[in-house]
């Protein structure tokens, strides 16, 4: 039989005829009504001709493709002992899913495919070992093809404070592949991986791209064979899992998506998905975190200030991070040790919390439960706990803890249970500050899922950010227990702008938290003005990291005027389409946010440099309804913004302008010769 899947202007066609693999015939663009005669001629037109010196019939890549079959490109699916023989046993349709079952040897397989209504590919595997002898898994992926126009790859790198850096390829004949052992995604994190038309963009170009749900080691790649033919493929990177006689391992979910435009079409698909089951429990709350306003000098005195100017200035949660617990003076002992340090609190943190609740604000408390420091009293009570002995290669003064050790898992379970019952704290910032460094990390990932799902279901009431060294671990397999994360660990705005782009084709901007710091960064060393840092944090999940207590008065009434703004826009920008502009100028970026009815938007012009010529480029409003007529303000935030001009355009003198959709698309609105290191931010109202 042929399965015909379609949502959302995208078709997912499956040969199931015969005892062969499945075939994918196309995934992509809708191909219009067609009728059972229709997907039969396609999918017999679609067997190609045979190559002179090759297999004696038609190749073509099936759902689990075989060497002895003629599939001499990386595989998919690796089961030993190696079998030559796979029997299809049938394909069934369930829902807006197609379920396959398969035999290799006394491996059981089964794949499914499931489109969900914005049109995104969600494809699971499983493996069960139905003989008496083991099996050993060491790679249960997703294969899919992609047409020959699909030549360019983007994929992302990256390092601490530096994440999410585009890299685009276009390989010849053969593989590019990329891997990732940090038993986390890492600041290096491929992410979301990437095929398309050459030069695709934001707005324009196909793209196919794959993201593993996925918490630990990766694999994704992309293939172009001799024969002309290319594959994407993403799964779990396995060192071999063994599974024993009825055992069964479950690979983790890859997503896959499809635009004809760009990708900002990939967001389009992916961002109303992963609101449809990751939605938080309410507004964002605008969030004061403790770290770089008083790192590891904590008391009541020192943050009753901090607390009250947060309160002034309008933020509704204050998250106190690392240095509250037994021991911890400092990022070289302690972690593990999860209990109130009497010497820094003598009273507990309900003091604190009552002058925070008593103040207006939420309370947050920073752990970091899958670490542990060699010099702790938990690590002295049981070292058998340490993932690795406690003379092995330290990360950050730090180890990790073995939570696929059930006593070690109990035991944080009941620490982290025992605070959440004994205080009143709304948020746990969940950090993970070094890689694991050992093979076979995912019993280490799902004794995590379970970990947090356990404190969720203790806990309904607790959203959990997550962080790992800041953007370590941005995945759609830990969203789904967790209600954001924490993009970087800098706060330097014109780092932020660029790691802030590329994190956002994936993730919504709702669940990405972004801080205003101080002045002078203290990742980079870099001087922002308050207007840039305010307009960088303001798309996203926005707080506040800087010692505001130190403001005047006339700062602390900027920055309570921009947690107005915020707190004004915070449906549009949580809620909206994501936009962003391709723009000639690397010195340039704009992006920004159009409401579901197309009645509003908020855009940024960003000077990351000094411009490439004169005059800037001018700026590009794209998203908005054509027919429809506009009005363009600047909005000030904080400050007016550095220029380096004689005069603004005139559009901007005049106070705005009125002009239909149709015509901001395409970029007649000139720019202000903007000071690098500085944003404009513009409020458009339909008319």
């Amino acid at each position: 039989m042929i399965h015909h899947l379609r949502a959302a202007g995208v078709d997912f066609i499956l040969d199931a005829r015969g005892p062969a693999a499945p075939v994918v015939v196309h995934w992509g663009r809708a191909l219009g009504d067609l009728d059972a005669a229709a997907l039969t001629a396609l999918a017999d037109a679609a067997a190609p001709a045979v190559a002179p010196s090759s297999i004696d019939r038609p190749f073509r890549v099936g759902v689990v493709p075989l060497l002895t079959e003629g599939w001499t490109g990386r595989p998919p699916v690796e089961i030993s002992p190696f079998s030559p023989v796979l029997r299809h046993l049938g394909t069934r349709r369930d829902g807006d899913a197609v379920v396959v079952t398969l035999a290799l040897g006394d491996a059981g397989l089964e794949l499914r495919y499931a489109l969900t209504p914005q049109g995104v590919l969600l494809v699971d595997r499983r493996v069960r070992n139905d003989g008496a002898a083991d099996l050993e898994v060491r790679a249960l992926s997703a294969l899919l093809p992609v047409p020959p126009r699909a030549r360019e790859v983007l994929d992302f790198t990256g390092r601490w404070a530096g994440e999410r850096e585009p890299q685009r390829s276009r390989p010849g004949h053969g593989v590019w592949a990329r891997d990732t052992r940090h038993g986390r995604g890492g600041h290096d994190d491929p992410f979301l991986f990437a095929v398309g038309t050459p030069e695709f963009g934001f707005r324009h170009g196909e793209v196919w791209a794959t993201h593993v749900a996925w918490s630990g080691d990766r694999s994704v790649w992309f293939e172009r064979g001799d024969m002309g033919l290319s594959v994407i493929g993403a799964g779990e990177r396995l060192d071999g899992h063994t599974l024993a006689a009825g055992d069964t391992y479950e690979a983790p979910t890859v997503v896959a998506v499809w635009s004809d435009v760009g990708l900002d079409g990939l967001s389009a698909r992916l961002h109303p998905w992963v609101r449809s089951w990751a939605t938080p429990r309410g507004p964002r709350p605008v969030t004061l975190n403790t770290w770089e306003a008083v790192y590891f000098d904590q008391s009541l005195e020192r943050l009753t200030p901090l607390v009250d100017a947060a309160a002034r200035v309008g933020a509704e949660r204050l998250v106190l991070d690392d240095g509250w617990f037994h021991g911890r003076t400092d990022d070289r002992r302690a972690l593990g040790d999860w209990t109130v340090d009497e010497r820094v609190w003598p009273d507990g943190l309900g003091p604190l919390i009552s002058r925070v609740n008593g103040d207006g604000l939420e309370f947050g408390l920073w752990v970091e439960p899958e670490m542990v420091s060699a010099d702790s009293d938990l690590a002295r009570a049981h070292p058998e706990w340490m993932l690795t002995p406690a003379d092995a290669v330290s990360w950050r003064f730090q180890h990790v803890l073995d939570l696929t050790n059930l006593d070690a898992w109990q035991h944080i379970f009941d620490r982290l249970d025992a605070l959440l019952t004994q205080y009143p704290i709304a948020a746990l910032k969940w950090d993970h500050n070094r890689d694991l460094l050992v093979p076979r990390t995912g019993g280490q990932v799902r004794a995590l899922y379970r970990l947090l799902d356990a404190l969720r279901a203790a806990h309904p009431e607790v959203e959990i950010e997550s962080c790992a060294s800041g953007g370590a671990r941005i995945d759609l397999g830990i969203l789904r227990r967790v209600d954001r994360f924490w993009t970087s660990d800098t706060n330097d705005p014109l780092a932020r702008q660029r790691i802030q782009r590329w994190t956002g084709i994936l993730i919504p901007p709702e669940f990405l938290g972004s801080h205003v710091g101080d002045e002078r960064a203290h990742t980079t060393g870099r001087t922002a003005s308050a207007a840039f840092r305010m307009t960088t944090a303001l798309f996203l999940h926005a707080g506040i990291e800087s010692d505001i207590s130190r403001l005047d008065d006339a700062q602390l009434e900027a920055l309570a005027g921009w947690t107005a703004l915020y707190r004004a826009h915070r449906a549009l920008l949580h809620g909206g389409t994501t936009v962003r502009v391709d723009d000639s100028d690397p010195a340039v970026l704009q992006h920004g946010v159009v409401a579901p009815d197309l009645g509003e938007g908020l855009f940024a012009y960003v000077a990351l440099d000094r411009f490439d010529a004169a005059l800037p480029s001018p700026i590009v409003l794209p998203g908005l309804d054509p027919d429809r007529r506009y009005r363009v303000r600047v909005i000030e935030v904080g400050a007016p913004v550095r220029t380096i001009q004689d005069a603004d355009p005139a559009w901007i003198t005049a106070g705005g302008v009125v002009l239909p959709g149709s015509v901001l698309a395409e970029g007649v609105l000139p720019a202000p010769l903007l000071a690098p290191g500085e944003a404009l931010l513009l409020h458009v109202t339909a008319e």
